[in-house]
């Protein structure tokens, strides 16, 4: 079965999820739910599409706003 590389989570509720072994590279976050999410940290997340009103534990916010704001922009 094919499956689609399409990587669109716009609005997910990842709450608590553990992404440990999670491929973001290229998501569209836009609106998700991370907050509480475990093995979440700043590389994965530098590779997504957009964070645009993503929710994000507060430490890992501040750092990704700093360090990769355009994430943070509306998405195309």
């Amino acid at each position: 079965m094919d499956i689609p590389e399409r990587k669109d989570l716009l609005g997910a509720n990842l709450e608590g999820a553990d992404l440990i072994e999670a491929n973001l590279e290229g998501a569209n976050l836009e609106g998700a739910n991370l907050e509480g999410a475990q093995h979440l940290s700043l590389d994965p997340l530098s590779t997504v599409k957009t964070l645009h009103n993503a929710k994000l534990d507060n430490e890992l916010l501040i750092t990704l706003k700093k360090k990769c704001p355009a994430l943070f922009k509306v998405s195309d």
